[in-house]
């Protein structure tokens, strides 16, 4: 981020600057942990050293096989440019372990920790982040949370081909082919599949008891009283919908609609849902609000305080994604009633739309962008957002 733009002030940044111990833990920045290439973490965001569990990301078994995959790639001359480049175990591991002994669980204890010793030492505010690992590739997670799911009786989504009319690049097929064992697709039948989804559900259920853990011990600190707590995560899955499995990069909602929760002390709407259209880059000016921080001098987003107390309050007309798929740029722009897409090429030339109906087809399985009935819903929604997309940040000469 300093390469790109070297003088932003990050969201734990600003609370730093205004007097908060900032501290991170876990999977914050991207970090790749386990190599140490890849970092991306910002030490001009944290008062401390960021903290990252130690714990493999595997159960004994698949990182015993792990090492000795990595052994044998040195052995041979591989040489590691970047942690997505050394073996991985399997796609998906239930070791019977405590929670303690995977990362995630290493995380939180980590966290119940602080907030024990913050409450001890009464001794100013701070900003906490803590970063769990599940519900991501690979799904790993204790057995007992395996066994809350029998993956003979899981259905498998109904909408299992791309939506009809899409561009071939909106998708891609997923199934995570780099990891240890993994069959070839002749081999992912419905049974693989119904294993492949109790996985990602396990580590749902895995990260659910670890965050779970974290409020506990806030609550029994007292430090909730007076502690803004957000939950949300970085996106979504397609788990089978449109085709694609264990996969992300796409514009679609199953990906781009994610977990965002927020508890704030003296909030009037607490529990209730709000229908608004928020972006996680309304958090910074959210969370600077409800802090009784000034709003830094450069900053994206709009604070969505109010719906807090009033969650059905009028509010953005459309929120805002972007992919990159195949070379080409995909755009999104999120109303309350359709999803329209617009791709373009390098030279910046639209190639293709979508647009989606979320009135009649919530799950966007039919594209309607070239349906005569929605030509003038496409330009305006294409006006939308071309006018409403976010500016470009200055760039380091």
């Amino acid at each position: 981020v300093r390469d790109a733009v070297p003088g932003v002030v990050t969201l734990p940044q600003h609370f730093k600057q205004s007097g908060y111990r900032t501290v991170a833990l876990g999977k914050v920045f991207h970090v790749y942990a386990e190599t140490g290439l890849g970092s991306e973490d910002d030490a001009a965001s944290w008062s401390e050293p960021h903290w990252l569990p130690t714990n493999p990301i595997w159960g004994p078994e698949q990182t015993r096989i792990r090492e000795r995959l990595i052994a044998e790639a040195k052995a041979a001359g591989r040489e590691f440019k970047h942690s997505h480049d050394w073996p991985r175990g399997a796609a998906f591991d239930d070791p019977d372990v405590p929670d303690e002994a995977l990362r995630d669980g290493e995380t939180a204890g980590r966290a119940a920790a602080f907030l024990r010793a913050r409450a001890a030492a009464k001794d100013g505010p701070f900003f906490l982040a803590v970063g769990f690992y599940q519900p991501h590739l690979p799904f790993v997670a204790p057995q007992k949370y395996f066994d809350l799911y029998a993956a003979d009786k899981l259905p498998l989504p109904t909408n299992d081909a791309p939506p009809h009319g899409a561009p071939a690049y909106s998708l891609n097929r997923g199934m995570a082919g780099a990891f240890h064992d993994f069959p070839p697709p002749a081999q992912q039948d419905a049974a693989f599949k119904r294993r492949y989804l109790q996985a990602y559900l396990a580590g749902i259920s895995y990260m659910d008891a670890c965050a779970g853990r974290v409020l506990e011990t806030l609550r029994a600190t007292g430090l909730d009283r007076d502690t803004i707590v957000v939950f949300l995560g970085d996106h979504g899955y397609l788990m089978g919908e449109h085709g694609s499995w264990g996969h992300k990069h796409c514009n679609y909602e199953m990906a781009v609609h994610a977990p965002l929760l927020v508890a704030a002390p003296g909030m009037k709407a607490r529990g209730r849902q709000s229908p608004a259209l928020v972006e996680f880059v309304d958090l910074y000016a959210t969370l600077a609000e409800l802090a009784g921080l000034s709003a830094p001098a450069r900053h994206e987003g709009l604070s969505f305080a109010p719906l807090l107390d009033a969650p059905a309050l009028p509010w953005k007309r459309a929120a805002f994604s972007e992919m990159m798929r195949g070379g080409r740029l995909g755009r999104t722009l999120r109303t309350a009633d359709f999803r329209y897409v617009e791709w373009t090429d390098r030279a910046g030339a639209v190639v293709a739309r979508e647009l989606y109906d979320h009135r009649t087809d919530p799950a966007e399985n039919e594209n309607l962008a070239d349906a005569a009935a929605h030509a003038a819903r496409v330009v305006e929604l294409s006006a939308q957002l071309a006018a409403g997309w976010p500016a470009a940040l200055p760039r380091k000469s």
